[in-house]
């Protein structure tokens, strides 16, 4: 396990649950390896698909879900956890100016510079704009937050978390036997993942399976991507983390095992 005493992790996401179905094992290994890590989330995901076993009041699915990123981010060992004030956007229909994909760019850049100002974090992960599930919020947030750290922490390493093309595929087939209604059945097969020669970073993240999926537990008001999934595809998912790295940028080499590797000198 490599060291991060002393050492800020920044993690920016779109929705509560991003941080844990998409990068908890990332923020476990660095709170375990002694890690301030704060947690920015851009929306308190009102928009998202409830679980057909959970049952919640109109209007108020935004405040359950931000507690369950509270909840979930105590589990993974997050310091802290700051909220924007964007409004979740869906993943298709109109979304007007309050929305995090409807927002000009520039203010959504504006609020998370603000965040990465007082931070000041040595590593920021965020979305992948190119590789993730085709999501317009996760796309949105992924070039504000790399907007944002340039121009406000110009010397962090910043790196996008990502999911291989490969495994993208696996889940869908999975997704299309398990949730043949899924709204992200629709988007184009062809699109999604990072093909897999563009990966810069893999971490094995094996020692925390058991404490992800617990923190993906406590995102109950939500499906999980891996739920009814064959246990060697959510094993194959959790057990490793592929990431590009965006700065320093990557001029090739051998696959990056920590996320410190790139890390720039003050």
């Amino acid at each position: 396990m490599t060291s991060w005493s002393g050492r800020r992790l920044l993690v920016v996401v779109a929705h509560p649950d991003d941080e844990t179905f998409g990068l908890g094992s990332v923020i476990a290994d660095a709170a375990s390896a002694g890690a301030d890590v704060t947690v920015c989330c851009a929306t308190r995901g009102e928009a998202g698909e409830v679980a057909s076993r959970y049952e919640v009041a109109p209007g108020e699915l935004g405040a359950v879900r931000v507690r369950e990123l509270h909840d979930a981010g105590a589990a993974l060992g997050v310091s802290e956890i700051m909220l924007l004030d964007f409004v979740d956007s869906g993943m298709v229909g109109d979304a007007d100016d309050t929305t995090l994909v409807g927002a000009p760019l520039a203010s959504v850049v504006d609020a998370v510079a603000a965040v990465v100002a007082r931070v000041s974090p040595d590593v920021v992960v965020t979305l992948d704009p190119t590789g993730g599930d085709g999501h317009r919020d996760h796309v949105r947030i992924s070039e504000a937050t790399v907007a944002a750290t340039r121009t406000a922490a110009p010397r962090s390493s910043i790196y996008c978390g990502t999911v291989t093309r490969s495994m993208m595929l696996r889940w869908l087939d999975a997704q299309q036997q398990l949730h043949p209604d899924a709204g992200h059945l629709e988007l184009d097969r062809t699109e999604l993942g990072r093909p897999d020669d563009e990966i810069t970073t893999m971490l094995d993240l094996g020692p925390y399976l058991e404490l992800r999926q617990q923190a993906i537990a406590l995102h109950s008001s939500q499906r999980s991507p891996f739920e009814g999934m064959p246990e060697d595809l959510v094993d194959a998912f959790l057990r490793q983390a592929p990431l590009v790295r965006v700065e320093p940028r990557w001029t090739g080499g051998p696959l990056e095992t920590s996320l410190l590797v790139g890390d720039r000198p003050a």
